[in-house]
């Protein structure tokens, strides 16, 4: 009986090693896989940076358009004020001409 259990004990721990080692030794990547790997991440990585990239050229490009826009407004409601200042100025002036009173004709 004591050898039926040694035996099986040896038996469990050689499958018990045996187990083990195929374990460890499955989980270990060689470095053509890793390199590989690599090389995908770093591809990829150059795209999304060609992409970042390029949104913010066009995201410059649309600040640049938004400053050139804010510039013409203002420009246009200078010219406006301009404009109304000199309606309100005219205004001011034909007021004045109807309310004087009517020319006197030479008699004659």
């Amino acid at each position: 009986m004591i050898q039926v259990k040694n035996g099986f004990v040896r038996l469990s721990m050689m499958v018990g090693v045996a187990a083990l080692g195929g374990l460890s030794l499955s989980a270990c990547a060689t470095t053509q896989y890793v390199d590989q790997r690599i090389a995908e991440v770093n591809t990829h990585l150059s795209a999304v940076d060609a992409k970042a990239t390029a949104a913010d050229q066009k995201a410059d490009q649309g600040l640049s358009a938004a400053q050139a826009a804010q510039a013409a407004a203002q420009a246009a409601q200078s010219e406006a004020t301009q404009d109304s200042q000199r309606i309100d100025s005219l205004t001011a002036t034909v007021n004045t001409l109807q309310q004087a009173p009517p020319p006197k004709t030479p008699r004659g």
